[in-house]
């Protein structure tokens, strides 16, 4: 017996840093004993010793083990069972949760089965901390693997999901299992470059988001996906596929009244079909829907577009007296915001404009008020920045926006010397969204 205690103290020794409680439990008898000072179960009251470790820790542990945990807990502590699961392998570790003082602690239950054969060593181990640290491992791994699948700008899948997407079909065309229709539409935001060498990234950023939220709105049963920097492809499955072509109409129709208005993104967008007779994969569907996309951009830039851009070099109306002094009106609050800066101000409905007189003056301009004043102010531009001005009066002339925008170029004072100027302009819109008012302020660099 002398031999047996020495053997069970060297196990004490062995276990006392890595673990919280150690019972020596005999599974012929139940008997059983406490090896370590119980460090985490101060406050529960466990038996240091009894004679039957089963039916004592049956009867007590619902005093500290989870509900949910319990019943496989419960019928843990059968000696047959622990028995059958020790007897082809020595060792055993599940894990529970227990309560202590109103907080969830996670918990390592180990077994190992002696050299006898006869008697068991249960360690119980407080793993809470390992289980915290594992959970901010997997947070971040959740999160890193949804950075590699979503499109940071917009919130939808991006193109590595839609590769994956891809392949999962294209296993399910080659293997014969897919068996309901599909379509894809591809959708690619008009004039994106030109917004963002002319108004800057940030406002081409804000239309891919718009362009995101108005698709996700109309093919809201649909799996969307950003692929590229202004591409979007839409996979049309049951409700959407089978409304597909009112939903395609639907996305026509605001894309060009988003034209007309100037107050939305402008999509052109193609739509393929699944034929399982010719298509071996989803780069046929996506290949005949890219061209159908390319044909509807043509048709869109096709239209006139003096719906959206008055052709003021052709207008040879005369102002009425209400307009130039609505003119007037405005122009003067614009000196008063100016800073120092020359104004212009133009009714877009007859190319009728004032200018400071100042900027009269150092430019050699013919007069305050001018029709047709742009092509005049156009022959003081450089050469070499007339191609770059053009781009950027179109660019605000189509989207039609009230905040202003940035153009820098050189101009040719009256002395014949050309400065470099600052040109921040804007367009107000009447009723119908048409242009009404075209100004801007000019200020040296």
């Amino acid at each position: 017996m002398e031999n047996h205690d020495r053997e069970i103290c060297q196990v004490a020794t062995t276990l006392i840093n890595h673990y919280d409680c150690v019972y020596y439990v005999d599974c012929t008898t139940g008997s059983y004993r406490n090896l370590l000072p119980m460090k985490l179960f101060s406050n529960i009251k466990l038996p240091a010793s009894g004679s039957d470790y089963f039916s004592d820790f049956k009867r007590i542990i619902s005093q500290f083990i989870h509900a949910n945990d319990l019943e496989n807990v419960r019928h843990s502590l059968d000696k047959n069972v622990m028995q059958e699961r020790l007897r082809d392998n020595d060792t055993s570790i599940t894990n529970y949760r227990i309560i202590i003082n109103e907080n969830i602690i996670h918990m390592r239950h180990s077994e190992f089965m002696c050299q006898d054969n006869q008697h068991v060593i249960v360690c119980l181990e407080n793993i809470e901390e390992d289980f915290q640290k594992r959970e901010v491992t997997k947070k971040k791994f959740e999160a890193a693997n949804r950075m590699a699948r979503f499109d940071e700008l917009t919130g939808i899948r991006n193109k590595n999901a839609f590769t994956e997407y891809s392949q999962t079909i294209d296993g399910r065309i080659k293997s014969g299992e897919l068996d309901y229709p599909f379509g894809i539409i591809l959708c690619d935001i008009n004039d994106l470059k030109m917004m963002n060498d002319t108004r800057g990234h940030s406002f081409g950023d804000e239309s891919i988001q718009r362009a995101s939220r108005m698709i996700c709105s109309i093919f809201c049963h649909s799996p969307v996906f950003r692929i590229g920097g202004d591409e979007f492809v839409i996979v049309l499955t049951e409700r959407d596929f089978e409304n597909k072509e009112t939903l395609l109409k639907n996305l026509r129709k605001e894309s060009l009244l988003n034209k007309r208005t100037a107050s939305g993104p402008v999509i052109a967008s193609g739509l393929a079909i699944y034929d399982p007779e010719k298509d071996s994969c989803v780069t046929d569907i996506f290949n005949r829907a890219d061209i159908l996309m390319y044909e509807n951009k043509k048709e869109i830039k096709a239209i006139e577009n003096r719906t959206f851009i008055r052709d003021i070099d052709k207008i040879e109306l005369p102002i009425l007296p209400e307009r130039k002094r609505m003119l007037d009106s405005l122009f003067g609050a614009m000196c008063t915001v100016a800073g120092g800066g020359y104004v212009f101000l133009c009714d877009m409905t007859c190319d009728y404009s004032r200018w400071s007189l100042s900027l009269v003056d150092d430019f050699a301009m013919p007069s305050e008020y001018m029709y047709h004043a742009g092509r005049l102010w156009q022959q003081k531009i450089h050469p070499d920045d007339l191609e770059s001005y053009k781009e950027g009066l179109e660019a605000v002339l189509l989207t039609r926006k009230i905040a202003p925008h940035n153009l820098v170029y050189r101009a040719k004072r009256a002395d014949g010397r050309y400065v470099t100027l600052t040109f921040r302009d804007f367009v107000l819109n009447d009723s119908d969204g048409n242009g009404d008012f075209f100004g801007g302020i000019i200020i040296p660099v």
